[in-house]
Formats: structure tokens, sequence, C-alpha cells
């Protein structure tokens, strides 16, 4: 039960979190660095699959060993550091083989995955401590 209710929540979170970065925040960053290569829409099946998988990733590698031993700071920091390892491998392969992928967007991209994976994980852990069979107190 901990598996799924940590999967979904962090699907919320995280979900939440791309939206505001993507779609607010971040949105205008995107266009001015990379806008050149934007899809004029997102393949929505590709994003789908992202999610899918990178949640697989948080819940496995950062939630659950963190509810295993009670520690939101376990959780936030294997959130932040799968963040880091995960958006730079996205950032640094993009830099080393697209064409006209710029160097100013990896820094900004890398701490934003850091930060959003982290904060997913963290309150991600702190409201499956809270539920009833979360193990909280």
């Amino acid at each position: 039960m901990q598996w799924i209710a940590s999967y979904l929540i962090a699907a919320v979170v995280f979900g939440v979190l791309d939206f505001l970065w993507l779609g607010k925040v971040g949105r205008g960053i995107y266009q001015e660095h990379i806008g050149h290569l934007l899809a004029p829409k997102p393949n929505m099946t590709a994003a789908i699959i992202f999610y899918a998988i990178y949640l697989v990733g948080i819940t496995y590698f950062a939630t659950i060993p963190a509810l295993d031993v009670g520690s939101f700071g376990k959780a936030a920091v294997s959130g932040a550091l799968l963040g880091f390892v995960g958006y730079a491998t996205w950032n640094l392969t993009n830099l080393s083989v697209l064409k006209d992928y710029p160097s100013s967007i990896v820094p900004i991209d890398m701490a934003w995955g850091t930060v959003a994976t982290g904060l997913t994980a963290a309150i991600t852990y702190a409201v499956v401590r809270a539920l009833p069979f979360g193990g909280g107190s």
C-alpha cells in the first residue's frame, strides 16, 4: 500500500510542480534559450511515459527507502540526487549531441530537476508518513 500511495502522491506533487515550472515560471526561460528546438505541441505519449518511469525512480530510489528508515532528510537528499543525475543525463547528452542545444540552459534545467525531484520525494514522504499505514506516529 505504501508503494502505491507513494507513487500516486508523487505523481500529483511532481505534476503540479512541473506544470507550474513549465507552464508559468520557466516557460520564458525555455522559450528564450531553446525555443528554436521546441515542438509546436508536446508529444503527450512520450511525456506520459517519461512521467510514469520517472515516478517509479522517485518512489523506488528516494521515497520508499526513506520511509523504511523514517527519514525525511533521506527522502529530500535522495530525491535531489536522483533529480540531479536524471536532469544532468538529459542536459549533458543534449549538449553533446544536439547542434543547437545552448549550454546556458544546462545549469538552469539541472537545478530545476534537482529541486523538483527533491521536493517531490520530501513532500511525498511527509504525506505518506501522515497516512494511517504510513508509519508515522
